[in-house]
């Protein structure tokens, strides 16, 4: 005989939230549904990493609410194959347990929060609640966001650190300094790439998930060739928290913009690889930025202030930030496309086969691990897309499928915003825009290259330098009232004729045989 419930709760596969209120009061009326669903693998194409991730610690919290003692139903999908979507589930399921109520946590994908908000669900009630995760509670982010309208993010996390009381002492920044950013960019030497630390990795067997993929046909990206190294559990991401602390976090400010390609350890480097574990809500924010200051504070000297402040920053700063952002600017943000880019995406942004080293390496990074670091992300694909002018559209899919911690609340203000400069300025007050010198500057890329940084006119020529060049005299009109980039075109205009005709000439072959470069 099915058992009855008076309540069906939904818990979706970022709301891994054990913390969360719901799990403190006497359920034993409510049924707990976990289930994986085709509308999710397949409104993008995502990493097998991504997909394998979700799904693996959907069952792993599953279990762990099945041996606290709640009734939770997971399905796989081998259980939802005949569900056309979410709420055409929610609505089975609800009859077949007898369910009179349906209560969900406020989604953080706009698409997901109108599908269930739009439903009609009757007679089955409907009561949203707040996910409890974020630092800023939803209801709060109209305090500070108004929309289409751009908020300085060190502004906003001046307020954030008042308002909770992080790396402050007597309402004034811990250290006499709100922001220790300029300390924060060195290149990794030679000397340095012996030191860096191996990354922490897990070993969870995910054959049962892949299996299931290949049997319903789910069309994936990039690869899973060994065990599952991602958390899974909330033990795995404390396990993870605890290593970030103890061993890298030392050098994570320090070198939080460096890249390179000589370390076996290239991708992971100083970073705490933190952010799937917590935008599946398996840690809380003020857990990990706590975790770090606490650390900080009893490394006798061995952490400094800057390191820490460069991770809080992550948090409370910029992650708050872009859900801010988000939440204020949707659904009209996801249509902007302010330098009017339409491009398609080069063929090698799927398989990493290009003469660009730099571009080769966060490609190839990200198809093998589902992962790169906020600079490669923004410096080396996102300036790319950027100078080369590829449709906003094509590059918020192909971060928001390839990244395992790349859900759109997070992605969206991060590509089309800040790295593609689409957004009407509401991210950021100018393009990241860069030549290959900033390449050469953070990263040792360049050394290996087929192509010459120094050179922007020859044959061999970094393309970054021309495209640089060209990106920036096409959008002259829009961009050179702005006091940041001034100098830019006083440095352009002070070039020969000659040379300036040359660079355009290199960048113009460049976009014409971008499938070449």
């Amino acid at each position: 005989m099915t058992p009855t419930y008076s309540t069906l709760r939904l818990i979706l596969g970022d709301q891994l939230n054990a913390q969360h209120s719901w799990f403190k009061q006497d359920t034993k009326n409510v049924l707990y549904v976990i289930a994986e669903l085709r509308q999710e693998t397949d409104y993008a194409p995502h990493h097998i990493q991504k997909i394998c991730g979700f799904f693996a610690a959907m069952e792993q919290f599953a279990t762990a609410l099945h041996q606290a003692g709640f009734n939770v139903l997971h399905l796989t999908l081998d259980d939802t194959q005949h569900d056309a979507d979410l709420p055409h589930l929610l609505t089975r399921l609800c009859q077949e347990y007898q369910c009179q109520q349906i209560e969900y946590q406020q989604p953080d994908e706009y698409r997901l929060a109108k599908q269930l908000r739009q439903h009609d669900f009757s007679p089955i009630n409907t009561r949203c609640v707040d996910s409890e995760h974020f630092m800023l509670p939803f209801n709060d982010i109209t305090q500070y966001f108004k929309k289409d309208k751009h908020v300085t993010m060190e502004h906003f996390y001046r307020k954030m650190r008042k308002r909770f009381d992080i790396l402050i002492d007597n309402d004034q920044p811990l250290g006499g300094q709100w922001n220790y950013d300029a300390d924060n960019r060195a290149k990794l030497k030679k000397t340095d790439l012996a030191a860096i630390p191996a990354p922490l990795l897990f070993d969870t067997d995910v054959s049962a998930i892949t299996a299931r993929l290949a049997r319903h046909q789910v069309n994936t990206i990039g690869k899973l060739t060994a065990p599952f190294i991602w958390p899974v559990t909330r033990s795995q991401a404390r396990q993870l928290l605890a290593y970030f602390c103890q061993y890298l976090l030392p050098n994570f400010g320090r070198f939080q913009d460096a890249m390179t390609a000589n370390s076996q350890h290239s991708w992971s480097l100083y970073h705490s690889r933190l952010s799937f574990a917590m935008n599946c809500k398996m840690l809380h924010p003020q857990q990990v930025m706590q975790a770090a200051m606490d650390a900080y504070h009893h490394s006798n000297g061995l952490i400094n202030l800057a390191q820490v402040e460069g991770f809080v920053r992550q948090i409370l700063g910029w992650r708050e930030y872009v859900r801010g952002v988000y939440w204020m600017n949707m659904p009209d943000y996801k249509t902007y496309n302010t330098l009017g880019a339409k491009r398609d995406l080069p063929s090698y942004f799927w398989h990493g086969q290009t003469k660009m080293n730099c571009l080769k390496h966060a490609i190839k990074q990200s198809l093998e691990t589902a992962y790169a670091h906020h600079i490669q992300r923004l410096m080396v694909t996102g300036n790319f897309c950027l100078l080369t002018a590829i449709d906003p559209d094509q590059v918020d899919d192909w971060y928001l499928g390839i990244y395992i911690d790349a859900i759109e609340w997070v992605e969206l203000p991060n590509t089309r915003g800040m790295t593609q400069f689409a957004d009407h300025g509401i991210v950021a007050t100018k393009p990241y825009s860069a030549s290959g010198n900033y390449i050469n500057k953070m990263s040792d890329y360049c050394s290996g290259c087929h192509y010459q940084v120094k050179e922007k006119t020859s044959e061999n020529a970094c393309p970054l330098n021309s495209l640089y060049w060209h990106f920036m005299v096409e959008h002259r009109e829009r961009l050179a009232k702005n006091p940041r980039i001034g100098m830019v075109y006083r440095n352009w205009d002070k070039q020969s004729s000659d040379l300036q005709q040359a660079t355009l000439a290199r960048a113009k072959w460049c976009l014409t045989h971008l499938e070449q470069l």
